[in-house]
């Protein structure tokens, strides 16, 4: 683990397709860019990765006018740095998880179809968990935390307080028949110990150095969690 140099991942899906539905889906942007640029504010170096690298698909539901959506994800998509760190996102097979203090999830529906399928993600995350990384992840982002393991081989989220995406917004969102799997019920089957507040409501839960919010809403309380946790973990001053 870098002790000098702040740095922190964000991992976001590589899958565009929502089932069988014939329409696109992908990254959720405010769930990317609000992290994101929290994080720089901080002081870290963000680096953007992906299941498969190369550029990375977003949720077209995630991009609306200037006008009615974050100064953070008119930012990103302003700013050319940020659009190329997407459009050319590294591999998660080209990651050494000793680089990071922070590694992020970011939802968006893609994930539900190559984050918890992913054994080289659910191993890359095992290897920064117990590398000593701050494990931040939001919506549906915390997919990828279904098959990460501890040292000793027990699911990471075993006996830990989370949230996510819920059944019972999925349902509201129309998805509940498309989705492969309900996130709130694998997370239980795993011995979570799910919370969550109402439908579409913010919500952020702080385990140790898991964290994880409920929707898109809450990528800012996501952000701030993980940023609290890291600045107890490594004592770096904000």
């Amino acid at each position: 683990m870098l002790k000098n140099v702040k740095k922190a991942l964000i991992i976001v899906t590589s899958h565009a397709a929502l089932g069988e539905t014939g329409r696109k889906t992908g990254f959720y942007y405010e769930e990317l860019a609000t992290p994101y640029w929290e994080f720089v504010k901080a002081g870290y170096s963000v680096d953007i990765a992906s299941i498969n690298g190369g550029i990375a698909p977003a949720d077209p539901g995630s991009i609306k006018s200037p006008d009615k959506q974050s100064k953070y994800v008119n930012n990103f998509l302003n700013d050319k740095n940020c659009m190329n760190k997407i459009n050319t996102t590294k591999s998660i097979l080209d990651i050494d998880p000793k680089n990071y203090q922070i590694v992020f999830l970011p939802g968006g529906h893609g994930t539900m179809w190559d984050f918890a399928q992913s054994e080289d993600l659910a191993t890359l995350l095992s290897k920064c968990y117990q590398n000593g990384a701050i494990l931040g992840s939001v919506c549906h982002g915390v997919a990828g935390l279904l098959n990460v393991n501890t040292v000793d081989g027990i699911p990471i989220v075993k006996n830990r307080r989370v949230n996510s995406f819920t059944a019972s917004e999925e349902q509201d969102a129309g998805l509940y028949d498309v989705v492969p799997f309900i996130l709130e019920t694998e997370l239980k089957k795993r011995g979570a110990h799910f919370e969550c507040a109402d439908n579409f409501e913010p919500y952020v839960v702080s385990d140790d150095r898991l964290v994880t919010g409920q929707n898109p809403a809450s990528s800012g309380l996501v952000a701030a969690a993980v940023l609290k946790a890291a600045n107890h973990f490594y004592n770096n001053k904000e």
